[in-house]
């Protein structure tokens, strides 16, 4: 299977991990493109970021077309996600690819746990 077919399959499931879930496309995409699409781990996680945007703009269009998109819930989330995201992307140069995947695994571990209590 060529590289392309692959880069588009691993979209293509985490946009519909996205749309279903209301999020976690990433959680999806990060080890799909590190294992099954052999990208380096910093490149990886970089390209998450800057596909998963796209992929929340269109799953929260639909939401808020059916009329299921709280705003007014969501605006502290923004605001919160955008410093958030500030901050972590100052820090993502800093910290080391192994650091990196350890702390992403401690999170789906994590909220694996919190779902499946």
């Amino acid at each position: 299977m060529g590289d392309k077919v692959r880069l588009a399959v691993t979209g293509a499931l985490a946009g519909a991990v996205n749309g279903c879930f209301g999020g976690g496309g990433g959680m999806v995409m990060a080890p799909l493109l590190q294992g099954w699409c052999r990208r380096e781990t910093k490149r990886a996680l970089a390209t998450c970021v800057a596909a998963i945007l796209p992929l929340c703009v269109v799953s929260a269009a639909v939401y808020a077309l059916q009329g299921g998109f709280p705003w007014g819930e969501a605006a502290p989330y923004l605001i919160g996600g955008a410093v958030g995201g500030a901050v972590g992307g100052r820090l993502f140069p800093a910290v080391a690819a192994k650091w990196l995947k350890r702390l992403f695994a401690a999170f789906l571990l994590y909220g694996a746990w919190r779902y499946l209590r």
